[in-house]
């Protein structure tokens, strides 16, 4: 039966996740993607200690060995890596010819310089060219197609779109040698700020999240989390979403996530009574919510702390309450549905005991307590990844069955190397669409369109940005989704509205995220369905009920930017929290439907419309807001139900 069910996931995952479509058996090749991944790891490791190298410098070593990899592990087509038993001719031409035209920067790196100033030569372009090219092969292997045309999209448009299109048709080979050289030798295409975080910030926590993996601090968490929720209604279910939470805040990939925790806890949640489709919902909208969970959060956070010119650590202060009232509204949902089906807590027998497992365990969390506590106290996101890479090998070596022999860490080193791989492509690839964006000004233009499409009214223009980022959610990954929103939206909404720039990154950001949960393409939703054997669409339309907060709170920090701890003080924070979470318990129990027992559709408008203005840090329509959610709760306490019993109990 376990077998089973790990082949079924594994099947999911390369199902819904392209990165996972890669070679397993490769024969001799296996040596040579084991010494390049290595390789890639400890070059980070030395450089984060020792001090990077320039950044275009290091930008090529991190992008050029990471292309070698992924030609040399996935396949041109999905479906031959079950076919295939080691790397075909040409897959291995490609490789070494990514890494070559790509550590030609290294290797040239001075004469590279000059040629910015004297000209390009023939050999710089034919590199740029073909580097491109490459680049866009790869991140098709691992990430998808659709990515793949929007950069596509972009190119033609710097070509055949521009600002001047005479001077560009009349030269189209001038036109398109200067925009290949542009965006692979210049700091504002390929190797721009995206590819540069990467390399300096993002490879460090992704290789520390595998790190703790080894540690099993995964299996950890799930112990916590029942320990600590599993007796109470629908314990299960918020047994699922507090791992998903705490899982979350090391790794960034909503269907790793969903899959990884999922094949545990949706199971379990069947079993207790929850339908499949409200199970891998449950499974979906915690595990995408941990891109916004401090203190890892997704790989965009990092470019968006270079893009605001911030700390990481403002970045984390910022999304804290957001990330709270996301997993409190899923979390006060589960609690909703359970008691409209009746569903109770586990047993206290069947679960583990809080106190015996922090004791034997507690010191697990070390590694997260050093990293929130190093960039808080002002030392840079990569010595914090450093610290708590260190520390998490140091805990290993506590217990035998958690300590690393050689052979393991030389696997868990590729292994660091291999989980960044997607985002490496993803991101260089983000750097042409904002390449393309820098060199024609199509961001100014983008801004024009969005204030002409509202009219000049803050709303609209939120809700033309929001649809945006939910349809190139559909096919980009949330960093470049980041990257392309954060270059074309977020300047508008900053300059011509006047939005606060950490709230208007953030709203994109949350958006781009939330689309790995809305139909008609959810990722995480379809992973969870396949590992509950649901409807995939159904499963999406509640994760979004489920997740609702994601789509409304967004728009709250835009207009009060006290969600994102802006111009606070300790009282109104509490007060804004305090009506805050009352809100989502309005909003949740609307779109589950059920409060004090089940609400009539009038209630449940009235207890939405109460959530949203509760949720609004004002102290008038928090007071309104109060005032009608206390009206139900009296109203369906006293209301009988078919048995003459009046209202049920709602605690936990």
């Amino acid at each position: 039966m376990k077998e089973n069910q790990e082949i079924n996931v594994k099947e999911i995952l390369e199902k819904y996740d392209k990165e996972s479509n890669f070679r397993e058996n490769i024969g001799k090749w296996a040596w040579i993607v084991t010494f390049l991944g290595v390789a890639l790891t400890t070059f980070h490791l030395y450089t984060g200690y020792f001090g990077n190298l320039p950044s275009q410098q290091q930008g090529a070593v991190h992008l050029g060995t990471a292309l070698g990899i992924i030609f040399l592990l996935f396949p041109a087509k999905s479906g031959l890596q079950k076919i295939q038993k080691t790397v075909p001719w040409y897959d291995v031409l490609l490789a070494f010819l990514a890494m070559y035209v790509t550590y030609h920067k290294v290797i040239f790196f001075d004469s590279v310089l000059e040629s910015r100033i004297a000209g390009y030569s023939m050999l710089d372009t034919i590199i740029s060219i073909l580097g491109i090219f490459l680049l866009l092969e790869a991140t098709r292997r691992t990430v998808g197609l659709p990515i793949v045309i929007v950069a596509g999209v972009t190119l033609l448009y710097a070509l055949f779109g521009n600002i001047i299109p005479t001077q560009i048709l009349s030269h189209p080979g001038f036109a398109f040698d200067r925009l290949a050289t542009d965006l692979w030798y210049k700091e504002s295409g390929v190797f721009g700020t995206p590819i540069q975080i990467s390399a300096k910030f993002i490879f460090l926590f992704l290789f520390f999240g595998v790190v703790l993996v080894q540690t099993k601090i995964g299996k950890f968490f799930n112990d916590l989390a029942f320990a600590l929720t599993g007796r109470y209604t629908g314990g299960t279910a918020k047994a699922a979403v507090a791992a998903s939470a705490l899982q979350g805040m090391v790794s960034g990939s909503s269907v790793g996530n969903t899959v990884a925790s999922g094949s545990f806890t949706i199971p379990m949640m069947k079993k207790a009574g929850f339908k499949p489709e409200f199970a891998a919902a449950t499974e979906a909208s915690a595990s995408t919510g941990g891109q916004i969970m401090p203190p890892v959060m997704g790989a965009a956070a990092f470019i968006m702390m270079e893009y605001l010119g911030v700390s990481y650590a403002t970045i984390m202060i910022a999304a804290a309450v957001p990330a709270v009232l996301y997993f409190t509204g899923i979390f006060i949902g589960t609690h909703f549905e359970a008691k409209r089906l009746g569903i109770v807590g586990l047993p206290k027998s069947e679960l583990p005991s809080f106190r015996k497992l922090m004791i034997k365990n507690g010191y697990m969390l070390l590694p997260l307590v050093i990293v929130i506590g190093t960039v808080m106290i002002g030392f840079t996101p990569q010595r914090a990844a450093l610290l708590g890479i260190l520390s998490a090998f140091l805990i290993s070596l506590v217990r035998k069955e958690t300590r690393l022999n050689f052979r393991q860490t030389i696997h868990v080193l590729e292994q660091g190397a291999r989980v960044a791989l997607p985002v490496i492509a993803a991101v260089a690839t983000a750097g042409i669409i904002a390449g393309v964006v820098s060199i024609t000004g199509l961001g100014s233009k983008f801004a024009s369109g969005i204030i002409a499409l509202s009219s000049g009214h803050l709303f609209l223009a939120l809700f033309f940005t929001m649809i945006a980022c939910l349809i190139l959610g559909m096919g980009l990954p949330t960093t470049a989704n980041y990257v392309v929103t954060a270059t074309i939206a977020a300047p508008a909404l900053i300059i011509e509205f006047g939005v606060a720039p950490i709230a208007a990154h953030m709203f994109v950001f949350y958006f781009g995220i939330a689309a790995d949960i809305t139909p008609p393409v959810c990722l995480a939703a379809y992973a969870g369905a396949g590992i509950a054997r649901a409807n995939p669409f159904k499963s999406g339309v509640i994760a979004v009920k489920l997740a609702i907060a994601a789509f409304i709170i967004p728009y709250i920090f835009v207009y009060d930017s006290i969600l994102v701890l802006i111009d606070v003080t300790p009282v109104r924070l509490v007060i804004a929290l305090a009506t805050a979470l009352l809100g989502m318990i309005a909003v949740s129990s609307a779109v589950i439907g059920f409060f004090v027992r089940n609400s009539y559709s009038w209630e449940r408008i009235i207890l939405f419309v109460a959530g949203i203005i509760l949720i609004v840090p004002n102290i008038i329509s928090s007071t309104i807001g109060f005032v009608l959610v206390l009206g139900i709760w009296y109203i369906q306490k006293r209301r009988k139900d078919d048995n003459g019993n009046m209202g049920m109990n709602v605690s936990v």
